[in-house]
């Protein structure tokens, strides 16, 4: 009953700020580049930031080294996450534009929003996750890349992606950050979050709510998140990890039942990808944490 009641108060303000931006979007609030306005935000100063003072916050160096056996099993079942999304975009013939949402969210859990932070698995899904944005930012309804007829460095590079490789260079050399830039940069990484929910009401405003639905894809991308994310962690600690302590082996395995990341409709349209499935993704994935994570924790009782 305990986990329950946390799964349903974690996604309460999420249910919440995605209904303030279809309420605020319904009634004329938001003009029409408000949604695309915000997105280059999030994407190009919000995130970075965000990313880079979670790093700065949660490691060290010394932890890194320290942390460095966490942090095979966090890559171990990142990798084979990313193995198993690419063959089921494959196998199940998913479209363009939705390929990146699907791959992010078979590997990439919401564990930062939803207050379960591990900073082992918080490191984890920063360094990994920089995979997913350059995924989500090429995967274009077309099928074709943005600016195609020419290489684009800002592709190979998102704004994330530097955010993440500055707070490496800051952590690895020990360079000091000061106070005024920590305190600077957390104030605007804040923002990613409640931002990201507010475009996730705005999307389910204009596009209406019947795009909420369990077509074959959305189906798919959920059996990834909530069936295959926690029983590739399960198998991956099994086998290498058998003297872990109960509670970290849970929190792992939790943690790998996440929904999927908030943030995933902004990538999604800055890449020109299917906007409306990614937010169907998000929304769903988030609503029904409320039921898998008891399911987890029971089934975890068993083992």
């Amino acid at each position: 009953m305990e986990i329950l009641i946390t799964s349903i108060q974690s996604i309460i303000p999420i249910i919440a700020i995605i209904a303030l931006g279809y309420f605020l979007q319904n009634h004329g609030w938001f003009g029409e580049s408000f949604g695309s306005n915000l997105s280059r935000l999030i994407m190009n100063v919000a995130l970075p930031a965000s990313i880079f003072v979670s790093v700065m916050k949660y490691l060290t160096f010394d932890k890194l080294v320290s942390l460095s056996e966490g942090l095979v099993y966090t890559f171990a079942a990142f990798g084979l996450g990313y193995v198993a999304a690419f063959i089921a975009v494959k196998a199940f013939h998913v479209r363009p534009g939705r390929r990146g949402t699907m791959i992010n969210t078979f590997v990439n859990a919401n564990t930062i929003f939803i207050g379960l932070p591990l900073n082992v698995a918080l490191f984890g899904n920063k360094a990994t996750w920089t995979l997913g944005v350059y995924l989500m930012s090429s995967d274009s309804k077309s099928g074709k890349h943005k600016n195609a007829e020419k290489f684009d460095w800002k592709k190979l590079l998102p704004a994330p992606l530097v955010g993440f490789l500055v707070a490496l260079v800051f952590l690895v050399l020990r360079i000091p950050v000061p106070a005024f830039a920590t305190s600077t940069l957390t104030y605007v990484g804040n923002i990613v979050t409640p931002l990201s929910l507010i475009y996730i009401g705005i999307v389910l405003a204009k596009a209406g709510l019947k795009t909420i639905t369990l077509d074959k894809d959305t189906i798919i991308t959920l059996v990834g998140r909530f069936v295959l994310g926690p029983v590739v962690m399960v198998a991956i600690l099994m086998l290498t990890a058998k003297n872990m302590p109960v509670d970290e082996f849970k929190t792992f395995v939790i943690q790998a039942a996440a929904p999927a990341l908030a943030v995933l409709p902004i990538l999604a349209s800055h890449g020109d990808g299917d906007v409306e499935f990614s937010t169907n993704v998000v929304t769903l994935s988030t609503i029904l944490f409320v039921i898998v994570v008891p399911i987890v924790d029971t089934l975890l009782g068993f083992m």
